[in-house]
């Protein structure tokens, strides 16, 4: 007998992908800038959108290869239109949500991007409501409430930051939004007839195939990469998708979508916490607030609530 589903081990899973998310943040900053790593080794600078590609191609490969060995190729088989929608999932789900939220960042700025991509638990609910799958009550309402604004005031929607405004980046940003919510809500549903391992293996190669499509081998090829950037990209693609990623599946299978995405929410908190522990920033009183925030709706959220005869979209764990 299957066991159910065990809503500890779902936000255990869904902080950890966070925290993980937190910290490829911050080492995405030494990629993007050059800046001294841990050791006082200095890394020259790597394009954003080469080091988003890379970090689900090298996932990928890194993940086939483990699972070839361990279960063999056999037992990776899936039926073509099971397939279909892996390659869905991993092109507008994960991909195109990459590829909008680097687009945000260039049009407008971190801040304006974050927030916007941050009111994916709206959307989610928004749809959960729609399709009538949950109540859109008072506490899960509140409670998304309380993520998006604390986002908001954590990455720096007030002061110095500030909301930049970009008809392009603003629309991409909120395709990146969609894109988020998208495969909250689709992974959940894969997760209740296929592993994780699985699911993550599948949605990474429609995921990479895609970037194939966006930004051919044979430019990467040309940057001429040295050894040291291809194996920060490698730790950076186990650090920001393989680990992250396995443990956000994992805990789409014991949570439902809004309580998931609402705790993903987390990520701004950590990145934030991480740069100022390892990086000496300075932590406003504001980005506080926001964290404060956050703490608060994921608190809200995680607290029971009668069902109304409405599902709670929780499938059973498949180890």
């Amino acid at each position: 007998m299957k066991p159910g589903p065990n809503p500890v081990k779902g936000y255990f899973y869904i902080g950890s992908a966070a925290f993980l998310w937190g910290v490829s943040a911050t080492l995405g900053r030494a990629a993007f800038t050059g800046h001294l790593l841990p050791g006082g080794a200095s890394l020259r600078n790597i394009d954003p959108l080469i080091l988003s590609q890379s970090r689900a191609t090298l996932s990928l490969a890194v993940l086939l290869c483990v699972l070839l060995v361990r279960r063999g190729a056999s037992s990776l088989r899936v039926p073509g239109r099971d397939l279909v929608q892996f390659f869905v999932l991993g092109v507008l789900g994960v991909a195109v949500s990459n590829y909008f939220y680097y687009v945000a960042i260039q049009r407008t700025n971190v801040a304006t991007a974050i927030i916007l991509q941050y009111t994916a638990p709206v959307w989610v609910l928004i749809y959960t409501a729609v399709r009538e799958a949950q109540r859109p009550s008072f506490r899960r309402s509140s409670a998304v409430a309380l993520a998006v604004v604390g986002c908001g005031l954590a990455v720096g929607l007030v002061g110095s930051g500030g909301f930049r405004m970009d008809k392009i980046g603003v629309i991409a940003a909120l395709l990146a939004a969609f894109s988020f919510a998208f495969y909250n809500v689709g992974g959940h549903k894969v997760l209740a007839r296929y592993d994780r391992w699985k699911v993550l293996l599948w949605v990474l190669v429609g995921t990479s195939t895609f970037w194939i499509f966006v930004n051919p081998p044979w430019k990467i090829i040309a940057a001429h990469y040295d050894r040291q950037q291809w194996g920060f990209m490698l730790l950076f693609s186990l650090l920001s998708v393989l680990g992250p990623f396995s443990c956000y599946f994992a805990g789409l299978q014991h949570l439902e979508p809004t309580r998931a995405i609402v705790v993903s929410c987390l990520e701004p908190v950590f990145s934030i916490v991480i740069a100022a522990l390892a990086l000496g920033e300075l932590v406003r009183p504001v980005q506080t607030a926001g964290i404060v925030l956050v703490l608060l709706a994921i608190l809200l959220i995680q607290l029971p609530e009668k069902t109304g005869g409405h599902e709670e979209l929780v499938v059973e764990p498949i180890e």
